[in-house]
C-alpha cells in the first residue's frame, strides 16, 4: 500500500515548501551554502529538529541527500499507514474495515484540506509528513489508557513539528476528558499561546500577508467554509451510527473532533477581527482540521469497509480505482511540467529544475542570485523551489519567504525592500540587475525567455536563461 500510495500522488523532493525545510538540512551538511539570506530558512529550521535529523540520517547512511531523502519519505507513508491499521484495529473489530479505514487515507494522501493549504501527506519530505505517524499513535495510546506513552509520541511531534504537538495534544486531552471529566484541567494550557505580542504588526507584516489568506479563516472562500461545515456534519452523523452499532470508540472519536474543531472554529474568527489578535493568527487554528480530516477519513474508510463495501471485491474496486485514477490526475495536473515521479538519479524533466541543478553544479558557492520573485507561481514552473534545488542563496521572493515572515515578523522589513526591488522583473534591463548587484551583491539572474538583456548567459533552454552579471 506504501508503494501504490506513492504511485498515485508522485514525489516532487523540490516543490513547494521544500524550498523552506530543504535548505535548513543542506545549511547542515554544508555550512558554508546561503551566505546570503539565510534568515528566510533558519528561523524554522531553529524550532525543529528535522535539519539535523535528515542530516544525521545522510552522515550515518553515507547515502546521498537525495536517496536518503526519498528513504524518509517512503517510511513517513509505512509509518503513517501502520499508524492507522493500529488505530482501526481498536475502533473496528472486522479486517475489512481496517483495510477500508486505511486504504481510504493512503488513497487520500493529497486531498486538500479545506482552506488550509495541507495535505494528508505531501508530494515531498517535510517534518509533517516524517511525526504524521507520532500523532496516531499518540491518539492511539490515550484510547488505551497509556498515557505516559501517549506524552512520548507527543514530544516526538513537537521535536519535529511543535504547531502539530499543539493540536495532538488538545485532542487528546479531550478524549481523556470525555472518558474522565474530573481531569478537565488537561485542556486548559493546550490554549494558550505564548512568546507572541499584542503590538499592531507592521505594514510590511500586511503585506506578507497578502499571500498567506488562509491564516485567516473569514478570508477563506465560501466552499472552504462550507468543507469544514460538512466533515463536521459528516463526524455528527458517523457518531450517530456508530452508537447505534455498539461501536464506542468510534463514537467517542467523533465526539471529541466534533469539540476540537468547533473551539478551533471559534478561535480562528475571534482571532481575525480585532487587528489587536492579528498577530496570533500564525498559530493557524484552522490547521487542526489536517487530525480532523486524518480521523474522519480513516472512520469513514473503516464504515465503508464493514458496511458498504463488504466482502464483495467489485465494490472495493467500484471504490478505490476511480478514486485513485482522481488522484493521480489531479497531481498530474499540479505539476504538469514534470515527472509524476522525481526519483533520485532521474533527470530532471522540468525546465526551470533543470536550470537550478546546473546552477547547483556551476556556479560558485557564494553567488547571491535574483530571478521572479514570484517563480513559484508561474505556469510550467510546478512550484519548485529555488534555495531547494539550487543550493545557492537568493533575495527574497513573494510567495514562500512570505510565509517565513507571516510566522516570523521581524524579517517583514528585509522582505518587503527586497521584494520592492524586484518589482517590474519581467521588464528589468541590464541597468536594473547592476543595481541589485551594487544593493544587495547580486551576482548571477534567472530571467525567463530568450533575451539575456545584454548579460553573459552561460545556460539556457526554452524557459529561462542563467546569467552573470559581470
Amino acid at each position: 500500500m506504501t508503494s501504490g500510495a506513492l504511485l498515485v500522488h508522485g514525489y516532487h523532493p523540490y516543490a513547494e515548501d521544500a524550498e523552506i525545510y530543504l535548505p535548513g538540512v543542506l545549511k547542515q551538511l554544508h555550512p558554508e551554502l546561503y551566505p546570503f539570506n539565510a534568515d528566510f530558512f533558519e528561523a524554522h529550521a531553529h524550532m525543529t529538529l528535522f535539519p539535523r535529523f535528515v542530516a544525521e540520517a545522510v552522515r550515518l547512511s553515507h547515502l546521498s541527500l537525495e536517496t536518503t531523502m526519498f528513504v524518509l519519505q517512503m517510511a513517513s507513508y509505512f509509518l503513517l499507514l501502520l499508524a492507522c491499521w493500529r488505530m482501526s484495529g481498536l475502533l473496528f473489530r472486522s479486517g475489512r474495515a481496517r483495510w477500508g479505514a486505511v486504504g481510504l487515507v493512503a488513497a487520500l494522501f493529497t486531498i486538500p484540506i479545506a482552506g488550509t493549504a495541507l495535505y494528508l501527506m505531501d508530494q515531498y519530505l517535510n517534518p509533517r509528513n516524517l511525526v504524521a505517524f507520532a500523532a496516531v499513535y499518540a491518539l492511539v495510546m490515550v484510547l488505551e489508557k497509556k498515557y505516559v506513552r501517549c506524552g512520548a509520541f507527543c514530544v516526538v511531534a513537537g521535536l519535529f513539528h511543535p504547531l502539530m504537538a499543539v493540536f495532538v495534544i488538545f485532542l487528546a486531552a479531550l478524549l481523556v476528558i470525555l472518558q474522565q471529566p474530573r481531569w478537565g484541567w488537561l485542556s486548559a494550557g493546550c490554549l494558550l499561546p505564548f512568546g507572541f505580542s499584542l503590538d499592531p504588526p507592521s505594514a510590511a507584516y500586511h503585506e506578507a500577508m497578502r499571500f498567506r489568506p488562509y491564516h485567516y479563516f473569514l478570508q477563506w472562500h465560501w466552499y472552504e467554509m462550507f468543507g469544514v461545515a460538512a466533515s463536521m456534519a459528516l463526524l455528527w452523523v458517523m457518531g450517530r451510527v456508530a452508537r447505534a452499532k455498539q461501536l464506542r470508540k468510534v463514537a467517542l472519536v467523533c465526539r471529541a473532533l466534533l469539540v476540537y474543531e468547533a473551539v478551533c472554529v471559534v478561535a480562528a474568527i475571534v482571532l481575525a477581527l480585532p487587528r489587536s489578535l492579528e498577530a496570533f493568527a500564525r498559530i493557524q487554528p484552522m490547521r487542526s482540521l489536517y487530525l480532523l480530516f486524518l480521523l474522519m477519513l480513516l472512520v469513514l474508510g473503516g464504515m465503508l469497509g464493514e458496511f458498504v463495501l463488504r466482502g464483495k471485491a467489485w465494490r472495493w474496486a467500484a471504490l478505490f480505482v476511480p478514486l485513485c485514477a482522481g488522484m493521480f490526475l489531479a497531481q498530474r495536473a499540479l505539476f504538469p511540467a514534470s515527472a509524476h515521479l522525481e526519483l533520485p538519479g532521474r533527470k530532471a524533466r522540468n525546465p526551470w529544475l533543470q536550470a537550478f541543478l546546473w546552477i547547483r553544479s556551476n556556479t560558485p558557492v557564494n553567488a547571491v542570485f535574483a530571478l521572479d520573485p514570484g517563480h513559484m507561481g508561474i505556469e510550467g514552473e510546478d512550484e519548485n523551489g529555488f534555495r531547494a534545488a539550487a543550493e545557492r542563496s537568493m533575495l527574497a521572493d513573494e510567495l514562500k519567504d512570505s510565509g517565513a515572515v507571516s510566522m516570523f515578523p521581524q524579517l517583514a522589513g528585509t522582505w518587503l525592500s527586497q521584494v520592492k526591488a524586484q518589482q517590474g522583473w519581467t521588464d528589468f534591463e541590464r541597468n536594473d540587475f547592476e543595481r541589485l548587484r551594487r544593493d544587495y551583491g547580486v551576482s548571477w539572474v534567472v530571467v525567463q525567455g530568450g533575451n539575456s538583456r545584454g548579460l553573459d548567459c552561460p545556460f539556457g533552454n526554452d524557459a529561462v536563461l542563467v546569467c552573470a552579471i559581470n
